[in-house]
């Protein structure tokens, strides 16, 4: 029997995503990938597999789908409103979804990208050493009804757990390195920088995050004209309206707009997952610091393993009731001790 996960609708913004294609930057394709890239790690550990493997990455909100045998799947990133055939699911644990049933999700009640990770992983073909779908440079395309996912083979059993993820859905501090225009800013315009309460603009995308500031936007000394040369995710783009503008997986390769520092690799999943509206304060720290930061942040992707507990389910809840051994050791009463 073929393993498939069948789509029967899906939101517009539901994309197979895997952590992406580095090493193209020089041939004008940027990495790509899943916006928030912890959330690949979570789901990994809650089912004991690769956080290589591809998954559904959900922007704002899911769809409905069905496994053509029986599968398990977790559910990380933005919590979304989760069911299988009306039951409802915890967010952020494991579950087993039995061939034919259906399973539901709606919108994101917090942040922005959702995941849907099943065992085996999506196993569409590669392009490019990467399963990942890249809508700005035309590779793959969201998802819709009538989509069949071919999914890898699952060596793993274990269903039922439970992680309870770092808060990085409803903004605050995201840390940021300077970087060598930098100093193109007075230092008048980085201590307001550092003091402003920026608010998620509306306008965003996989590509970028412009972030509104609370009164005046901010400018470099050189203006606009700087050369256009190499950028990456987590870059600091200050456009002409003096806002700032974060970029995300899917950003261009080449940029002319000053840039005032970089957003730490292990905080940009707070800036994807910030939705419209959310405050967001950016403040610079030494690179040793930030170095600090991100080997605390890589130990603790490697230790999500540890942190599981054991998902405690409502009886009402299992369609499969009596399937369970619910007591164990029952004996008839006579025997001798």
């Amino acid at each position: 029997m073929s393993r498939d996960l069948i789509v029967h609708q899906a939101g517009p913004g539901v994309t197979v995503q895997d952590p992406g294609r580095p090493g193209y930057l020089a041939y004008g394709l940027s990495r790509g990938g899943a916006a928030d890239r912890l959330a690949l790690y979570e789901g990994a550990a809650l089912l004991g597999q690769s956080p290589d493997l591809a998954a559904l990455e959900m922007a704002g909100t899911g769809g409905t789908f069905e496994a053509t045998c029986d599968m398990r799947i977790a559910l990380t990133g933005a919590p979304m409103r989760a069911q299988i055939d009306g039951a409802p699911l915890a967010w952020n644990a494991s579950h087993p979804l039995p061939a034919g049933a259906r399973l539901s999700i709606g919108p994101a009640t917090a942040g922005v990208y959702g995941y849907l990770h099943v065992g085996g992983g999506i196993a569409t073909p590669q392009i490019l050493g990467a399963r990942s779908a890249h809508l700005a440079a035309g590779i793959g395309r969201a998802l819709s009804a009538g989509d069949s996912l071919p999914v890898g083979e699952d060596r793993g059993h274990e269903t039922g757990r439970l992680l309870d993820p770092e808060d990085r859905f409803s903004g605050g501090e995201v840390r940021v390195v300077a970087g060598y225009q930098t100093p193109m800013f007075p230092d008048e315009e980085l201590a307001r920088f550092e003091e402003t309460r920026f608010t998620r603009d509306a306008r965003g995308n996989r590509m970028g995050v412009r972030l509104a500031p609370d009164g005046d936007g901010f400018a470099a000394r050189a203006g606009l004209t700087v050369l256009s040369e190499a950028i990456v995710p987590g870059d600091i783009q200050v456009t002409g309206d003096g806002a700032p503008f974060v970029l995300m997986a899917e950003c261009q390769t080449t940029g002319g707009y000053p840039r005032i520092g970089a957003v730490l690799p292990c905080d940009l999943p707070r800036v994807a997952q910030a939705a419209p509206g959310t405050h967001l304060r950016l403040r610079f720290v030494p690179l040793d610091e930030a170095l600090a930061a991100e080997r605390r942040a890589a130990e603790a992707r490697d230790g999500l393993r540890r942190r599981l507990t054991h998902l405690t389910r409502d009886p009402r809840d299992i369609r499969d009731l009596l399937s369970y051994q619910l007591i164990s050791g029952v004996i008839a009463g006579n025997e001798e001790d």
